[in-house]
C-alpha cells in the first residue's frame, strides 16, 4: 500500500518548486541539529547550558545555614562537595527551590514537603539527629533496604509518607505535578487514618496503581486533610506512595515509590516546537 501511494506521487504531474523544496530542507536540518544538541542524549547537556539556577541558603560543615550562595542542586559532584552528609538540610533546600524530579523518563514531579517535615528536617540539619538514610546504588528497590517489610511503616528517616499530585495548580516543572511528602508524626498534611488503612494487601503501594484508590480534593478533605484544594488547586488529585531515597551508579539522586516508580533530581527538559514551513 505505501508503495503504491509513493508510486502515484513520484509520476504526478503537479509542478514542483525545487527552490522551496531545498530551502525547506535546509531549514528541518537546522533545527534538527538545533534540537539534537539540547536533548539529553546530544552533545550538549542541558546541565551545562547557562541558565538562572535557584539560590538557596549554603550550609557549613555542621549543618548551619550560611551566606546565601547560588548552588547547583542536580549536579551530584556539587552535592557532595556543598552538603556532604547533611542530607536533610538538602531536600529543604529542594523544597525551597521548587526543585524538580524526572519520572518515568521525562515526568517531571515539584518535589514538596509538608511545613511540618520541613521544619523537622530543617531542625535536623540546623542542631543534629537522624539525617535521612540514602541508599547506595545497590539498592535501587525498597524491597531491598535491609528489613523491609509490606506495610504502611514511615520514620521519616528510611521510610516517607508521600504523596504523588496531578493536575496541580502551580508545579514547577510545567506539568502539574508534586511529589509531596509529609511526616508520620502529628502532621496535618500526613496521610489520612483511611489512606493508612488501605495501604495494606491487595491495596498496599506494592501492587498496580489501577488496583488502588486515587483522591480527589473533596475525598481528602473529607478525611481530614482539610487544606489540600487550597494547596494543589480544585481539580488537583492524588494517590499515596511510602517513599525512600538512593543513589544510583552516576551519584544521582533518586526518590522512589515501593512500587517501583521513581525519579531523579533533574532540571525541566527544554521544549522544541518543530518550525512551521
Amino acid at each position: 500500500r505505501c508503495v503504491s501511494i509513493l508510486s502515484s506521487c513520484s509520476s504526478s504531474s503537479l509542478p514542483v518548486d525545487v527552490d522551496h523544496l531545498r530551502m525547506r530542507a535546509v531549514l528541518l536540518a537546522s533545527w534538527l541539529t538545533i534540537s539534537a544538541a539540547f536533548s539529553p542524549t546530544g552533545g550538549v547537556s542541558p546541565l551545562t547550558v547557562d541558565r538562572a539556577r535557584p539560590a538557596m541558603a549554603a550550609v557549613t560543615a555542621d549543618g548551619a545555614a550560611g551566606a546565601t550562595a547560588s548552588v547547583d542542586l542536580y549536579d551530584p559532584a556539587v552535592r557532595n562537595a556543598q552538603y556532604g552528609s547533611n542530607i536533610a538540610q538538602y531536600l529543604v533546600d529542594l523544597h525551597d527551590s521548587h526543585a524538580t524530579f524526572d519520572f518515568c523518563g521525562g515526568m517531571m514531579f515539584e518535589l514538596e514537603l509538608s511545613p511540618v517535615l520541613r521544619e523537622k528536617l530543617l531542625a535536623v540539619a540546623q542542631n543534629g539527629g537522624a539525617q535521612p538514610t540514602v541508599h547506595d546504588a545497590a539498592t535501587p528497590m525498597m524491597r531491598q533496604v535491609p528489613g523491609y517489610n509490606k506495610d504502611a511503616f514511615a520514620d521519616d528517616v528510611v521510610y516517607f509518607h508521600g504523596r504523588e499530585v496531578r493536575q496541580v495548580k502551580d508545579a514547577a516543572g510545567g506539568m502539574g505535578f508534586k511529589l509531596q511528602l509529609a511526616s508520620c508524626e502529628n502532621d496535618p498534611d500526613g496521610w489520612t487514618p483511611q489512606e493508612l488503612a488501605e495501604y495494606s494487601g491487595n491495596t498496599g503501594g506494592w501492587v498496580s496503581d489501577s488496583q488502588r484508590t486515587w483522591r480527589k480534593g473533596e475525598k481528602y478533605e473529607e478525611e481530614g486533610f482539610s487544606d489540600f484544594r487550597d494547596k494543589f488547586g480544585a481539580d488537583a488529585f492524588g494517590l499515596h506512595h511510602r517513599c525512600y531515597l538512593h543513589l544510583d551508579s552516576q551519584d544521582n539522586f533518586w526518590l522512589s515509590a515501593e512500587d517501583g516508580c521513581e525519579g531523579k533530581v533533574a532540571q525541566p527538559r527544554p521544549k522544541f516546537r518543530m518550525p512551521f514551513f
